[in-house]
């Protein structure tokens, strides 16, 4: 088993602590922000001396790599981009913090995700089309490391889908942008050019997320463990349940506490390091 460290600044004496406590056979720097520690054996005291020198950390196995990965699968908002995309609309109607606040509810777990999409969404009813536009063009932007992270999946034959409780008119570009093989999100109703206030057909909600992961695996014959999951919020967790590389990232602690690996300080590139 080796012991992956990451973070936007790893000094070498904190690497040095790292190896004697988990008694490592080396070190070996994989990126200028990344170093694997060979042969680590796991040791309660990482956790806590990653987190006071703010470093991510994951204990892998020797010899896992991307080719032999099959499928990606990761949430929008918060995690592939750094917004809530609904929250941004809703700032548009003056509307940001009462919406906000719901949205943070749901993602710790709080309230029903779907019952907390319709409330949201209600609040936007009579807002412009045209908002939609503004918030892609001047808000949305991508996590870091999000573009070489697709990249390098796609370079290693790993299949990519975007789920995202949020909507279809964000989704498309940021698939189109990235180059996804699909993408599963909510679609808003708009008549005459503004929003409605509802969604149409079936909510993209945990259960959703979960269906259309083992969907896509199936379809590509692929195991559990040849799965890469990435989420930040509670209607995550289904999903993130259904692949071996489960991964937080910037997540809420209900998920930091389920997933496999948790990616607090680094870029959503840090998946990559996982593998050799």
């Amino acid at each position: 088993m080796n012991l992956v460290i990451q973070g936007l600044d790893i000094e070498t004496g904190c690497l040095k602590e790292l190896a004697k406590l988990c008694a490592a056979s080396g070190i070996e720097q994989i990126t200028p922000q990344a170093f694997r520690l060979r042969d680590a054996r796991q040791h309660d005291g990482v956790a806590a001396y990653c987190g006071a020198h703010r470093l991510d950390y994951g204990y892998v196995p020797a010899g896992r790599r991307l080719t032999d990965m099959r499928l990606f699968v990761t949430d929008m908002d918060s995690t592939l981009i750094t917004i809530e995309c609904i929250d941004e609309i809703a700032d548009m109607q003056g509307l940001k913090p009462q919406v906000a606040a719901i949205t943070e509810s749901a993602m710790r777990g709080e309230i029903d995700f779907s019952e907390s999409l319709r409330r949201r969404v209600g609040l936007l009813a009579g807002l412009e089309e045209a908002a939609l536009q503004r918030v892609y063009d001047d808000r949305l932007r991508l996590s870091p490391g999000a573009e070489r992270l697709i990249k390098q999946l796609k370079a290693a034959g790993v299949k990519t889908m975007l789920v995202s409780g949020g909507f279809t008119f964000f989704t498309e570009r940021v698939r189109a942008r990235l180059g996804f093989d699909w993408a599963h999100s909510n679609v808003l109703e708009i008549e005459g050019g503004r929003l409605t206030g509802r969604v149409l057909g079936g909510i993209v909600d945990g259960e959703a997320k979960r269906a259309r992961l083992i969907e896509a695996r199936e379809a590509l014959g692929a195991s559990r463990a040849a799965v890469i999951a990435a989420g930040d919020g509670a209607n995550d967790l289904k999903m993130l349940a259904e692949a071996e590389i489960s991964v937080a990232y910037h997540a809420k602690p209900v998920v930091q506490t389920q997933a496999a690996y948790a990616l607090n300080f680094s870029g959503l590139d840090g998946i990559l390091a996982l593998f050799e």
